[in-house]
């Protein structure tokens, strides 16, 4: 089951752009199925409630984003995670682009 986010009302900045998304020993991941290279953009998620900083994977070509741009995630995912008595949620989208940029 794939949780989908609904990004409606909510402001997307980013936070620091685009870094390779690194295993253990430095090297980019990719992606399991596809083998397209795998990128970590943070981004402060903010609605009525306040805001959270996030960091959004995507994979393929490298998000075309700077800091402090507002952004649209598509299809932003939530994925729960729990390993070695930690847990949280990580984000995934299809992709970023800023706002107001034509959609795909």
């Amino acid at each position: 089951m794939k949780l989908y986010l609904d990004t409606t009302g909510m402001q997307l900045t980013v936070t620091k752009e685009a870094v390779e998304k690194t295993d253990q020993n430095g090297r980019q991941k990719t992606e399991r199925d596809t083998g397209r290279p795998m990128w970590s953009t943070q981004a402060l998620a903010l609605d009525e409630d306040g805001g959270n900083v996030i960091t959004i994977t995507t994979a393929g070509e490298r998000p075309n984003v700077k800091v402090g741009t507002m952004i649209v995630a598509s299809k932003l995912e939530a994925l729960p995670w729990a390993t070695n008595g930690r847990s949280g949620v990580a984000f995934r989208a299809v992709d970023i682009k800023p706002a107001g940029a034509p959609v795909k």
